[in-house]
C-alpha cells in the first residue's frame, strides 16, 4: 500500500501526540475497561445454532406458529426406568409445577392409570412404553433456547432420579451452555500462556510479550463489550472471538516493536522520536495488512446461515480494535516501561536462515512440482471430507442429554420426533388417509394426532381437553411423527422429503417442523453458503492485492498459494477419516485466507521493492525470502500458539475442531509461503514484470 509523503508526515505527527499523551491514553484505556466489562457480562449468549437459520424458510415460520398458536416452541422426551406407574404419575405432577412447563403428556393424559395399558390404542401404548421404561412428552411455553427453558430443564433434572433421562434439543442446548461456560475462561488462559511462551522465545525481550498481551487483552474486552449492541452472540462466537482476535492481531504488536527497535538501531537516540516514527510505519503497514483480514471476516457476513454474520461482525470489530490499541495503548505502555524492557532483552532464538533461502531458491523447480503434486489431489480431498450436522455429535458422550438421546434410540428405536402443522379444517377422511400414507414411509414408527387417538369410531367429545389443547389451536392441528432415523442422516433427510411430498398433496399450506427438518434446511443452506463465502473472500482478497501491488498476475499467484495451503489443511481430515463439524468447512477457508495471506504479501512487498530497484530475479527473490522468513515464522507460531492449546483442551468438538484447523492452517500457510511462493516468483517472473506496474522500472 502506497502512502504519500504528506500522509506519512501526518502519521508521524499522530505518533508524536500518542507519545506526548501516553499517560492520559493509558489511564483512559484502563477506565474504558469498566463499561466494556459491563457490556461483556450483560451480552446474552445464544447456544442454539439452529436459530441462525433464515427467518423466511418454512421450518422457522413453523416454529413461530408453534409459539403463537400453541404457546410452545420447545419440547423434550423424558424417559423413566424401573418406576411404578403411581411413582411416574407423582413425578409427572411435580414436573407440571415447574415454571414454564406448559404440559406433560403421558398415558394418564388419555386414561386413568388404573386402566390396564393394554386397553389403550396400540399407537399410544407403543409410543409411551418400552420394556421396563416409560416415556413422557414435556412441553414448554418458551422457545428451545430461551433462558427460561434452560432453567426449566435444570429444575426438572433436580426432581428426577438417576433412572430418569431428559432428551431433546433444549436439553442439548442446556448442556452446551453449561460446558461452554465452564471452559471459556480456560480458553483465554491457555491462549495467553502459550502465546506468551512463544513470544518470549522468539522476541528480543522476555517482558515485551506481557505488554503485547495486555494491549491485545484490552482490545478483546472492548470488542466483547460492544457486542451488547448486537443484542446477543452465539456461544461459538464468544468462545472463538477472543482466541481468534489474539491470533490475527498479534502481528500488529510485533511489527510495532520491530519498527521501534529498527528506529533505535538506526541511531535515533530520542526514544520519543523513534516511537513516533515507529507508530507512523506501523499504521502504514498494519492498515494494509488488516484490510485482507477484515475482508475474510466480512465474507462470512454473506452467509444465509446468520451465524456467519454474527462471527463476521464481531471479528471485524476485533481487528479494528486491535489496530487502534496497537498504535495507541501499546506504544504508551512501551514508553512508560521502556527501561524495564531494555533490561530484559536477550538474544533471539530464531536465527537468520540464509542457507534455507539459498536452498529454496536453488531448488525452485522441485518446490514448484511439489506444489502441483499436492494442489491437485488435496483439492479433491478437501471437497470430499466428511462433515456432520447433528449438534449432539459435537458434545462428549458423558453429558446427560447425549446419554438420554442414546437411551431414546436404543430403547424406543427413535430418533428425533417431527411435527406437522396442518389446517384444522381439513376433511377428517383426508387426515386419516394422510396419516396412513405417512406411516408407510420408511423409518416412520407412528403418527400421533387427534385422528390416531380417537380412531374413526371414537367420539371427539371424549378426548380430554388437555390433550386437545396440545394438539389443536384455532387454526392448526398438530401431529407428532415418531421415527427411527437419526437427525442429519441421509435416511432421515430422504424420509423428510417423502413426508413433505405427502403433506403437500393433502394440505399445500401444511408445514413440517422440528429438529430434523431444521437440520435438513441447515445442510442445504450451508452447502450454498460455502460456495458464496469462498467466492466472496477470494474475490475480495484478489482485488485488495490487485490494488496494493497494481498487478494482474500477483493476486492470482498469491491467492493460489494460500488456497493450496487451505486445500492441504482441509484435505487432511479426508485422509485421516475425521468428520468435521459443518461450520468448520464453511469458515476455516475464509479465516485462513484472510489471516495468513499477509505472509505472502510481506514477502511479495520486498520482492517488488528489490525487483523494481533493478535487482536480478535471483537476488530479488533471495533477499525477499531472507528478510521475511523470521517475521513470517514468528507470526505463524504466535497464531498457532493462540489456537492449538484451546483445540486440544475443549470438549466441544465444534470449538476444538475449529481451533485445531486454524492452528494447523497457520503452519501450513507458513510453509506454503516460504517454500512454494519463491518458486512461483521464479517461474512467472517475466509475466509478473509485464503485468505489474511497479516492476516496470528495471528488470
Amino acid at each position: 500500500m502506497i502512502i504519500k509523503g504528506g500522509a506519512v508526515m501526518n502519521m508521524v505527527a499522530f505518533g508524536k501526540k500518542v507519545v506526548k499523551f501516553r499517560i492520559p491514553i493509558l489511564i483512559i484505556s484502563i477506565l474504558l475497561l469498566i463499561p466494556a466489562g459491563l457490556g461483556y457480562v450483560n451480552t446474552r449468549v445464544n447456544y442454539d445454532v439452529l436459530t441462525y437459520l433464515p427467518e423466511d424458510i418454512e421450518t422457522m415460520q413453523g416454529q413461530d406458529i408453534l409459539v403463537d398458536e400453541f404457546g410452545t416452541g420447545a419440547y423434550s422426551m423424558f424417559i423413566c426406568e424401573g418406576m411404578e406407574n403411581k411413582d411416574v404419575a407423582k413425578l409427572k405432577e411435580q414436573i407440571e409445577d415447574v415454571e414454564h412447563v406448559s404440559k406433560v403428556v403421558w398415558y394418564d393424559s388419555f386414561a386413568d392409570i388404573s386402566i390396564p395399558m393394554e386397553m389403550l390404542p396400540e399407537d399410544i401404548r407403543e409410543a409411551f412404553n418400552a420394556d421396563d421404561s416409560t416415556l413422557m412428552f414435556i412441553i414448554f411455553d418458551t422457545t428451545t433456547s430461551a433462558d427460561e427453558t434452560m432453567d426449566a430443564i435444570e429444575n426438572i433434572r433436580a426432581l428426577a432420579g438417576k433412572q430418569c433421562f431428559l432428551s431433546g434439543m433444549s436439553a442439548i442446548v442446556t448442556d452446551t451452555k453449561n460446558l461452554a461456560e465452564s471452559e471459556v475462561a480456560i480458553y483465554v488462559l491457555i491462549a495467553v500462556v502459550l502465546s506468551c511462551i512463544v513470544l518470549a522465545l522468539t522476541m528480543e525481550s522476555y517482558l515485551i510479550p506481557v505488554f503485547f498481551l495486555l494491549s491485545i487483552g484490552m482490545a478483546i474486552l472492548y470488542n466483547m463489550g460492544t457486542n451488547i449492541f448486537m443484542g446477543q452472540i452465539s456461544y461459538i462466537t464468544k468462545a472463538l472471538s477472543a482466541v481468534l482476535q489474539l491470533g490475527v492481531t498479534m502481528d500488529y504488536s510485533i511489527f510495532l516493536w520491530h519498527s521501534y527497535q529498527e528506529q533505535r538501531e538506526k541511531g535515533e537516540e530520542d526514544h520519543k522520536e523513534a516511537m513516533a516514527k515507529a507508530i507512523a510505519a506501523t499504521i502504514k503497514s498494519v492498515v494494509g495488512s488488516s484490510i485482507t483480514t477484515i475482508a475474510g471476516f466480512i465474507a462470512l457476513c454473506f452467509m444465509s446461515f446468520t451465524l456467519g454474520l454474527d462471527l463476521g461482525i464481531v471479528m471485524t470489530k476485533g481487528v479494528v480494535f486491535g489496530v487502534i490499541c496497537c498504535v495507541t495503548v501499546l506504544p504508551s505502555m512501551i514508553m512508560i516501561f521502556d527501561n524495564a524492557l531494555e533490561k530484559t532483552k536477550h538474544r533471539q532464538l530464531i536465527p537468520d536462515c540464509p542457507k534455507i533461502s539459498d536452498f529454496v531458491v536453488k531448488h525452485h523447480v522441485i518446490f514448484a512440482i511439489l506444489f502441483v503434486v499436492l494442489f491437485i489431489p488435496f483439492a479433491y480431498f478437501q471437497a470430499h471430507a466428511s462433515v456432520y450436522y447433528n449438534l449432539d455429535a459435537s458434545l462428549p458422550d458423558t453429558l446427560p442429554s447425549v446419554q438420554a438421546n442414546t437411551k431414546l434410540s436404543e430403547e424406543y428405536d427413535m430418533g428425533a420426533a417431527h411435527m406437522i402443522l396442518l389446517d384444522k379444517d381439513l376433511d377428517a377422511k383426508q387426515k386419516y388417509n394422510m396419516i396412513a400414507d405417512i406411516e408407510k414411509v420408511d423409518g416412520v414408527k407412528q403418527v400421533l394426532g387427534l385422528e390416531s387417538i380417537i380412531g374413526p369410531a371414537f367420539p371427539e367429545s371424549m378426548i380430554p381437553e388437555d390433550v386437545k389443547e396440545i394438539l389443536e389451536s384455532d387454526n392448526y392441528e398438530l401431529m407428532l411423527i415418531m421415527n427411527e432415523y437419526a437427525v442429519a442422516s441421509d435416511e432421515v433427510n430422504s424420509q423428510l422429503s417423502e413426508i413433505n411430498t405427502i403433506l403437500k398433496q393433502y394440505d399445500p399450506t401444511g408445514m413440517l417442523v422440528g429438529e430434523a427438518p431444521c437440520t435438513k434446511d441447515l445442510i442445504e443452506i450451508t452447502d450454498h453458503d460455502f460456495a458464496v463465502v469462498s467466492a466472496v473472500s477470494i474475490l475480495a482478497v484478489f482485488f485488495i492485492i490487485f490494488f496494493v501491488f497494481k498487478s494482474i498476475s500477483l493476486p492470482v499467484i498469491l491467492v493460489m498459494v494460500i488456497e493450496g495451503a487451505i486445500f492441504i489443511n482441509m484435505g487432511i481430515p479426508f485422509l485421516t477419516g475425521t468428520k468435521l463439524p459443518f461450520i468448520a468447512s464453511i469458515v476455516i477457508g475464509t479465516i485462513q485466507l484472510g489471516a495468513t495471506v499477509d505472509y505472502a504479501i510481506l514477502i511479495t512487498s520486498r520482492y517488488e521493492k528489490e525487483r523494481g530497484e533493478g535487482k536480478s530475479k535471483k537476488d530479488a527473490i533471495q533477499i525477499a525470502h531472507k528478510t521475511s522468513i523470521r517475521p513470517v515464522m514468528v507470526s505463524a507460531f504466535s497464531f498457532f500458539a493462540a489456537t492449538f492449546g484451546v483445540g486440544m483442551y475443549s470438549q466441544i468438538d465444534m470449538i476444538s475442531s475449529l481451533c485445531l484447523l486454524m492452528a494447523r492452517g497457520a503452519l501450513i500457510s507458513m510453509c506454503a509461503v516460504l517454500l512454494f511462493l519463491p518458486a512461483m516468483f521464479w517461474l512467472f517472473d517475466g509475466i509478473i514484470c509485464k503485468t505489474s506496474l511497479n516492476f516496470r522500472r528495471k528488470h
